[in-house]
């Protein structure tokens, strides 16, 4: 048995689960979404450059070390891929996750340091930047094109070697949190391909979902939805129930069954399990900050982690809306009436809000604003939580696409712009003022507080208030392509037989009680096998199923029950710590941490960086910028 419970059907695919997935396979190759062999190649290259720099830096490291040259050449060490091209799931224009992993006498510092400047020093490699002080330490570049994301973690083990098990837990014991946060990383990729019956079946549906989370604008852990990781899991868990799908039966289902989820109910891959190793793990029963979690998905590998622990109410709930919309335009498929690319659209966006506002970040080079652009849109979550918090604002969504500022407005400056929708409570009839400065300003003074290593003269921000109209400059192509995009959603088809089927009913029970019912009876089911017959045998088949879906909805709900049976204690006591603790929900990141932005704020009047800030346009509020932060 894979998962946390009994499968919910192991039926195998029909014809026509098999020839929906071949219109997939089509509509995925005009995506340009599957992997070509230009694309292996090409990283295996750049894997390649990688792995050379770091067995040269092992070694040089070592001698430095006062080790003997045949010690040094055997202690070894790995450059390991995780993430999207670890699963298969890759294709162009997608980074590549990797980690170093390294013997016990190679430290952190020597990676942030050495290793870091050997990096700077080749010419192949571009935009080289470290990322120390994050929760996950990271150095970031660019080879070849491709982004490369590479951790760290130093193995408690003289010598590291191709043969080393990664997944066995002991080699966790005495381990850096860092290290074990990194290598969990690769041990959690690897994990998520074991607990799936069909690898094959499990890449295809994971390409497609992760190519519509980032159409619906809900790709990014970083901003407060969902990263890959966690999409995956999602996928290995449908994978899980459906053992013997094909691709297209598994995406419906997807949203069949997260349409209905019960958050914060957490999703599991496999029965979690505890070490005394001393590495705290997700367990709401202990840990206060777990019971705020909204959305959690648990990662199956020791350690348990939240993958999810950034997604708020808000983005909750905006997922959940692309959810439903999506399992209706499902239906639509399912019946023929239209075809996959209506699945991949993008989501409106800027038609569906009236106010905006704009976050433009500048700098004066592009490797410039490369580092300065990470460190703000790691931030970025905070400020939509805090306008949040305005009594007027019902909803503060983020669109977690970077545009490029137009010519006239950016004048030759480097600069990426993001838009957060600002959806307005009703006046009745009164004028509401809506004022950001407020929050605005906090955004701003903690960005300053987390940029002192790396601010540097023409790194700017500036924030906008923009209503609809105003797009035009900003983003005409997607606001010509939102209008395109149909209102309705939904199959015509199952819309019309469920109504008929309600109107069948009402009808049978009226004619029971009037003389000649039988007569009118079978005068109506003559209708209605008339109006059956007008449908071809194939969207019959379909539609038949569709029904039995739908009315075996409960039945595919209870799973959320199973699971909690199977680990009942800790899921009943969540539920209720969840309610007693809806008020603290509604809290932002950054009213919670008012004290930590206390001293953030002090610690910013004593920073060398420049401390003014400009307001355009009076008390309008419109904008707010920093003025050239200098360093000294």
């Amino acid at each position: 048995m894979f998962g946390m419970t009994s499968v919910i059907s192991d039926a195998p695919p029909t014809d026509i689960d098999i020839q929906l997935t071949k219109s997939l396979d089509e509509a995925l190759s005009k995506e340009k979404v599957i992997t070509t062999n230009d694309d292996l190649s090409q990283r295996l290259e750049v894997l390649s450059v990688l792995n050379n720099l770091a067995k040269e830096w092992i070694l040089e490291v070592s001698m430095e070390r006062n080790l003997l040259e045949i010690t040094a050449d055997n202690v070894g060490g790995l450059v390991c891929t995780f993430g999207s091209y670890h699963l298969g799931v890759y294709h162009k224009g997608t980074d590549i996750d990797a980690i170093i992993i390294v013997p016990r006498h190679i430290t952190r510092a020597d990676y942030f340091s050495t290793f870091y400047n050997k990096l700077k020093e080749n010419p192949t490699i571009n935009y080289v930047r470290a990322v120390e002080e994050a929760f996950v330490p990271v150095i970031k570049m660019i080879i070849q094109g491709i982004e490369i994301d590479m951790l760290f973690a130093r193995l408690a083990l003289k010598e590291v070697h191709e043969d080393t098990d990664l997944q066995q837990d002991d080699l966790l014991r005495n381990l850096n949190p860092k290290c074990v946060r990194s290598l969990n990383g690769y041990r959690v990729t690897d994990s998520i391909l074991r607990l799936v019956p069909n690898r094959e079946s499990f890449k295809k549906t994971l390409i497609a979902i992760k190519l519509w989370a980032k159409r619906k604008r809900v790709y990014s852990n970083a901003l407060g939805y969902l990263g890959g990781v966690s999409w995956a899991m999602l996928v290995a868990r449908i994978c899980q129930l459906y053992p013997n799908a094909v691709p297209a039966t598994l995406i419906h289902k997807f949203f069949l069954i997260f349409s209905k989820w019960q958050w914060p109910q957490p999703v599991l891959l496999k029965p979690s399990y505890y070490l005394d190793l001393g590495y705290p793990v997700w367990d709401p029963r202990v840990n206060m900050l777990d019971r705020t979690h909204v959305m959690p998905i648990i990662t199956p590998v020791y350690p348990q982690q939240n993958s999810t622990f950034n997604v708020s109410n808000s983005t909750l709930k905006i997922i959940q809306e692309e959810f439903k919309t999506s399992l209706d335009i499902m239906g639509e498929i399912l019946t023929g009436e239209s075809s996959w690319s209506k699945l991949f659209q993008p989501s409106k966006f800027f038609t569906k809000y009236k106010y905006f506002l704009s976050i433009t970040v500048f700098a004066n080079c592009d490797e410039d604003l490369f580092e300065w652009r990470g460190l703000v849109e790691s931030k970025l979550r905070f400020l939509t939580s805090s306008l949040e918090e305005i009594t007027c604002v019902r909803r503060s969504h983020l669109n977690p696409d970077q545009f490029l500022l137009p010519a006239e407005i950016s004048q030759g400056r480097p600069s990426s712009v993001w838009f957060i929708g600002l959806e307005i409570a009703k006046s009745n009839g009164k004028i509401i003022h809506l004022d950001c400065s407020t929050h605005i300003r906090d955004f701003c003074i903690l960005l300053k507080a987390r940029a002192h290593s790396i601010f540097r003269q023409g790194m700017d921000i500036q924030v906008n208030h923009l209503k609809r109209k105003d797009l035009k400059v900003y983003v005409p192509c997607e606001l010509k392509n939102e209008k395109a995009i149909p209102k309705n959603v939904g199959s015509k088809i199952i819309a019309w037989l469920l109504t008929e089927g309600k109107n069948s009913i009402s009808e049978s029970e009226e004619l029971q009680k009037r003389p000649n019912s039988r007569k009118r009876s079978a005068k109506n089911e003559i209708d209605t096998n008339k109006r059956k017959t007008s449908l071809s045998d194939k969207k019959q088949d379909i539609i038949l199923r569709l029904l039995e879906s739908q009315k075996s909805q409960t039945s595919e709900n209870k799973i959320n029950d199973n699971q909690t049976k199977s680990q009942a204690s800790t899921e009943e006591e969540n539920c209720s710590i969840t309610n007693e603790n809806k008020s603290s929900e509604k809290k932002s990141l950054l009213s919670t941490t008012s004290s930590h932005s206390k001293t953030e704020s002090e610690d910013s009047l004593n920073s060398p960086l420049s401390n003014k800030y400009w307001i355009e346009g009076g008390n309008n509020n419109k904008e707010l910028r920093f003025l050239n932060p200098l360093v000294p």
